[in-house]
């Protein structure tokens, strides 16, 4: 299946491909384009698309939910690991005050996948050890 997102990603369309790599679809092909062209992309390739203007998964749906959190209520609502991942990263992504340590920190080392990655492919290969350990973590018990 193709996954359409804006390129430069950053915290929250990182996680959703961990995400759909991990968990949804571990074949998919993700397609990394300007804000305006994921909607196009939906029509015209049959692309899902998140974390865009117009997309399936929008960046904020009418729920206030960021797309790994809409995709993780929709498709893995059991998984409490998730869940509490989907809290940080929300917390993470949309910068909001009173933000818990971990969202801030994940924030501040999203700023670097572009530092150490050469394109945003790389990035989501790279940063899925980052959610990996995560979610290893909160899985064990851990707290968000």
């Amino acid at each position: 299946m193709q996954w359409a997102t804006r390129r430069s990603i950053r915290v929250n369309r990182t996680a959703t491909a961990w995400l759909i790599r991990r968990f949804l679809d571990p074949p998919a092909r993700f397609l990394f384009v300007a804000p305006e062209e994921v909607a196009k992309l939906q029509l015209a390739e049959s692309a899902t698309g998140f974390d865009a203007p117009g997309a399936t998964y929008p960046h904020r749906d009418e729920k206030g939910r960021c797309s790994f959190e809409a995709l993780v209520e929709e498709r893995l609502p059991d998984d409490a690991a998730l869940r509490a991942l989907a809290r940080i990263v929300h917390g993470a992504d949309f910068d909001e005050l009173h933000v818990a340590a971990e969202s801030a920190g994940l924030r501040t080392i999203s700023r670097g996948f572009p530092l150490v990655s050469a394109n945003d492919e790389e990035t989501v290969a790279k940063a899925s050890f980052l959610y990996d350990a995560l979610y290893a973590a909160l899985k064990q018990g851990g707290k968000p």
